[in-house]
């Protein structure tokens, strides 16, 4: 069920999320968001930063994706290389 609500942007562009959509999503303070600006609509998606555990088991997860691959630590050097320049 979507809940439609009104907003006003402060001076320093701050918006306050109403607070019954801030219950329904079990948003918390220092939530943190990807926003996202399509034509004049903008997109709030809220994120979980992983924890540690989970970002190690992502990392190792990563590493051997790219050994299976034949990658070297050359080749990603390599690669963000090339990206720091676009």
């Amino acid at each position: 069920m979507e809940s439609v609500e009104t907003a006003r942007m402060s001076s320093k562009g701050q918006v306050v999320i109403p607070e019954k959509i801030r219950r329904r999503l079990g948003l918390e303070t220092g939530q943190q968001f990807v926003v996202i600006g399509d034509g004049d609509a903008i997109v709030l998606k809220s994120v979980d930063v992983p924890s540690m555990r989970d970002f190690d088991k992502m990392i190792g997860d990563a590493r051997r994706a790219a050994k299976k691959a034949g990658m070297r630590r050359s080749d990603v050097a390599k690669a963000v290389e090339r990206a720091r320049k676009k």
